[in-house]
């Protein structure tokens, strides 16, 4: 079956998110091993994505964690040096589609405040014709609820959504609704299943 809308995950699909390796060029590897042994910078992040604020949780998880107070808050303050750079195959395929008029949606699992940030430093997370964002949304993949929602909204069958994601959690939760799907490991793979799916060509996207 065609799909009629492809739905973007956003971070390592569009934009990276790889904060061990970004403290490991800012304060070292031995100092970088410290702080993500001794803090739990992806639940917090989790926690953050599910509806908590930004600044507040990152604040309250600095204060638990003083010995380290001063990385953890450098996230708050440096957050679009944190979370980029853009995967620009990824963004290639978004606009392509949108130039051929499939609808795109997001389905990310982001905060309500840091993704206005994101989407100021790359306009192309604007480019969206419906964007699920699980902050604003107060739930987050891969709860079930989250991908109900978006059938619920969109009004387009399961069966007619493809959704690409780099976790395979995520992915799972999306099959077992019906979604079509596609676990991302590059935008190559990606551009493979949009052609195979009839949605693009190779020469809408080189």
């Amino acid at each position: 079956m065609t799909p009629r809308a492809v739905v973007f995950d956003i971070g390592n699909v569009l934009i990276e998110w790889r904060p061990e390796r970004y403290f490991d060029r800012l304060i070292g590897p031995e100092q970088c091993r410290a702080l993500f042994a001794a803090v739990d910078i992806h639940a917090m992040m989790q926690r953050i994505d599910s509806g908590a604020g930004f600044g507040a949780e990152i604040a309250r998880t600095a204060a638990a964690h003083p010995d380290h107070a001063d990385q953890i808050l450098h996230i708050r303050d440096h957050w679009c040096d944190i979370a980029q750079p853009a995967i620009p195959g990824s963004v290639r395929l978004l606009l392509a589609l949108k130039a051929r008029g499939v609808p795109v949606f997001a389905l990310s699992n982001f905060g309500a405040e840091n993704f206005p940030r994101s989407a100021a430093q790359f306009p192309f997370l604007t480019e969206f014709d419906r964007a699920y964002i699980s902050g604003p949304m107060g739930m987050a993949k891969p709860d079930p609820a989250i991908y109900a929602a978006v059938e619920a909204d969109c009004g387009i069958p399961p069966a007619c959504l493809l959704f690409t994601d780099d976790r395979s959690e995520n992915i799972a939760a999306a099959a077992a609704r019906g979604w079509q799907v596609h676990l991302f490991d590059g935008a190559a793979g990606l551009a493979q299943r949009l052609e195979t799916a009839g949605l693009l060509s190779q020469g809408e996207h080189r």
